[in-house]
């Protein structure tokens, strides 16, 4: 029997404040946490597998899926269009298994307003300031310049969306950051309204404490 559906965890951040390294991390704390593989129409960079990193996909097929209502949300970003493919997402949640989304707030507000959406949990991470996020990506080493101004730029608008999440984390010491996200995530999976099967175990209880009598 299972004992609750898959939760929908999204972890959004401007580019470079962490969330793709907590989201790995997070899944090796907990392997059973299966990471959402995005589609996208842009290319494959070194190293990249399809259908582990991305599905990828030229334009027009990614478009046909948008058609087809086949994606949970998409989101075109610098050019390239990305997005959820939802039938995976809908097979783990039916057999109790949680979803890890790395996504921007604008995949983040789709999934929450979708049908989907109750059994969402989001959390937003902030850098601890501009400069350590600059820092950050520069230390990356795999953008170039103009993309690097791209990123701080887009970065005010990716925070603007902060108080949209159901959780907020500033990234000032990652080893910090990842045993707060196990938290929230330890915390989500216990509330009573995820777990169904409690109430068969309080009655259980009640005929026990009836027949004790």
């Amino acid at each position: 029997m299972i004992d609750r559906r898959g939760l929908l965890l999204i972890i959004s951040s401007p580019s470079g404040a962490g969330k793709s390294t907590l989201a790995r991390r997070l899944r090796e704390w907990d392997p059973t946490i299966r990471f959402s593989v995005s589609a996208t129409t842009r290319k494959p960079r070194p190293g990249e597998v399809d259908g582990r990193d991305y599905y990828f996909t030229t334009r027009e097929e990614f478009e046909d899926m948008v058609r087809r209502g086949e994606m949970l949300e998409h989101a075109e970003v610098f050019g390239n269009l990305y997005g959820t493919p939802k039938a995976p997402v809908l097979a783990a949640m039916s057999e109790g298994v949680d979803t890890l989304f790395d996504i921007d707030w604008q995949g983040g507000q789709q999934i929450r307003n979708s049908e989907l959406g109750k059994d969402a949990v989001s959390v937003f991470i902030l850098p601890p300031s501009l400069a350590e996020l600059e820092r950050r990506l520069r230390k990356r080493g795999q953008d170039s310049e103009e993309v690097i101004a791209r990123r701080m730029s887009r970065s005010m608008d990716e925070i603007s969306h902060w108080a949209e999440y159901d959780y907020v984390l500033i990234n000032e010491n990652l080893d910090e950051t990842e045993a707060r996200l196990q938290a929230i995530v330890t915390a989500e999976r216990l509330r009573r309204d995820r777990r169904p099967g409690l109430s068969e175990f309080v009655r259980s209880l009640a005929e026990e404490f009836g027949a004790r009598k």
